[in-house]
């Protein structure tokens, strides 16, 4: 397969949103195998889905970004990055994201049809606070990704590089952010992995579906990317 960008990226992502997303359906839909297994299992099915993804992206050509928060950036702080790959990146990401919440529904649809909870069901596609409060909310999400971003950058220098296996303390940090700070918000610490399934939530013949909470969609977007764009200053410009 000759490697490619737009489909690595894509492709990571897709299958990122896709065990991610699995793993909150079988969580918390009815008459699953794994309804009620709790929080550790969403937290430890997340970090699988993120060293898939980006195990994934980088054989495949992409970047293994899987997060636009992370590819604006590299856009705006690292001059080894090829510009031109902002929008491919960031069109890839969003397609998988969307693409894999698809799947995730299509496997899931008979679960779906057997959940009363409206919320639950959204959470399968998108995350919400557990208390609302913007500003609150907002410095949550900033604080993880801050963390992911800034623990993926030392991870990727070069003396503590490990080649594709990098995809393995990646997923093990976002194992803990989620552990640690995902109570508030649900670390969603990525706008794709958020807007794209919420997108499809809005779009999908969902039985007894409620609406898709865009009151709060700007929070998964933006408060990633201020966290990502904090860190790849302190991590190229201050350090």
């Amino acid at each position: 397969m000759t490697p490619s960008p737009f489909l690595g990226e894509f492709a990571g992502t897709a299958l990122l949103l896709t065990m991610g997303g699995g793993v909150v359906a079988n969580v918390v839909l009815n008459k699953t195998k794994g309804n009620n297994s709790g929080w550790i299992v969403i937290t430890f099915g997340w970090a699988m889905a993120v060293f898939l993804g980006v195990y994934a992206s980088n054989t495949m050509g992409g970047g293994g970004h899987l997060n636009p928060a992370v590819t604006i950036a590299m856009y705006l702080f690292n001059e080894e990055f090829d510009k031109a790959l902002l929008p491919v990146y960031l069109g890839a990401q969003f397609a998988g994201a969307f693409v894999g919440a698809v799947l995730v529904w299509v496997c899931y649809k008979q679960h779906f049809d057997e959940t009363a909870d409206k919320d639950l069901k959204l959470a399968v596609f998108s995350t919400g606070p557990a208390i609302r409060q913007p500003v609150y909310n907002f410095i949550t999400e900033l604080i993880g990704t801050f963390i992911l971003v800034f623990g993926a950058l030392n991870f990727a220098k070069p003396e503590t590089s490990m080649g594709t296996l990098n995809a393995l303390p990646v997923a093990l940090l976002v194992l803990g952010i989620g552990l640690s700070l995902g109570g508030p918000t649900g670390y969603a610490i990525n706008p794709a992995r958020d807007l794209g399934p919420r997108i499809a939530h809005f779009v999908l013949p969902i039985k007894g579906k409620r609406d898709s909470d865009w009151g709060y969609s700007w929070i998964p977007v933006l408060a990633p990317i201020a966290g990502a764009v904090l860190a790849g200053l302190v991590f190229f410009k201050m350090m």
